[in-house]
Order: structure tokens, then C-alpha cells, then sequence
């Protein structure tokens, strides 16, 4: 077991909320935010997933999707405790067949990246960066649907650093 607050005790941490470990657009999200490893590395900043569920964790870190360190939150209480929501069966396809969901699926699919339906799939995800020692949260991200992601730019302005990466096609 892991404490949450043990992640950016030292140092500071950029936390993304996975929904699945088997989402498409969670992948491709994944992939992006690595795209910042080494500058986030460079500026003694740790780069942390946390997914709701083993269920997928074996063929998501096979696939290479994310260079951070990876943790499980079965009981799901960080992703209650920081607001990120549940589906249901009202709101959940609407969100899912949204534009901006078909727009990061369709660009997941010409990189390669595919996905599946195993697992969860009522939980959203977001996004945490807290300064080193809990003492700033620099950014709180909570998607509204599974298509929500936060562009690498806010990420390095919320960290006050810069990075020579070249962000995938905005959706």
C-alpha cells in the first residue's frame, strides 16, 4: 500500500487518473503525457498513473503506453476523494460517442494504439500535480468525458518549466 501524499513528498508529481488500462483514449492520452518524461525527470518532477483496477495493467505496461511509475487504487477512494465521477447508463454513451472522443479515438487508431472494453467502465479519470511536500496543488484536472484530456503546454505552465515535445494532433 501507497499513500497518496508519500507521491510528491519529495519531490513534485504530475498524477494522471486513468479510467481503464484498457481505454483507447486513456492509451493514447498515456502516450502523450510521456512525451514529457524527460523534461518532467530533468526538473526532479515524478511522472505517476494511478489506474482504478488491475484488470488490463498487464497488456497496457506490455504496450509500453505510459514511462511513469504505476499504482493501483482498487478501492477507488482517490478517485472519490478528488471528485472524479462515475458514469451511468444515461450519461455514459452520449459521452463516449461524443465528437472529441471520436476525434482521440480515430488518431489512437492511425498511431497504432487500440483498446478494448475490459474492466470498468463507469470511471473517469482527470489529472493532480502537487508541489513537492503537498505544499501547492499546481493543477486539479477532472474530466467530464472520456475525450477530456490536459494539453502538455498546461501541464509544463503549471509546472513553470518548459520541454521541447511535440504534442500529438489536437483533437
Amino acid at each position: 500500500n501507497v499513500e497518496l501524499g508519500s507521491l510528491w513528498r519529495d519531490q513534485t508529481a504530475v498524477i494522471f487518473f486513468l479510467r481503464r488500462f484498457g481505454c483507447q483514449i486513456c492509451r493514447w492520452a498515456a502516450v502523450e503525457v510521456s512525451k514529457l518524461e524527460g523534461s518532467l525527470r530533468a526538473n526532479d518532477v515524478a511522472l505517476v498513473g494511478i489506474g482504478p483496477e488491475e484488470t488490463g495493467l498487464k497488456e497496457f505496461m506490455d504496450g509500453g503506453f505510459f514511462k511513469g511509475d504505476i499504482y493501483i487504487d482498487e478501492t477507488k477512494q482517490c478517485y472519490k476523494e478528488l471528485g472524479f465521477k462515475r458514469y451511468n447508463a444515461f450519461n455514459l454513451l452520449p459521452a463516449a460517442l461524443g465528437k472529441q472522443v471520436r476525434e482521440i479515438a480515430s488518431k489512437a487508431s492511425n498511431e497504432g494504439i487500440q483498446g478494448n472494453f475490459s474492466g470498468d467502465l463507469l470511471q473517469s479519470g482527470g489529472m493532480l500535480i502537487v508541489a513537492k511536500g503537498g505544499e501547492k496543488v499546481l493543477l486539479h484536472f477532472i474530466q467530464e468525458t472520456p475525450g477530456d484530456l490536459v494539453p502538455l503546454i498546461d501541464i509544463t505552465k503549471a509546472l513553470g518549466i518548459s520541454a521541447s515535445v511535440q504534442p500529438g494532433e489536437k483533437p
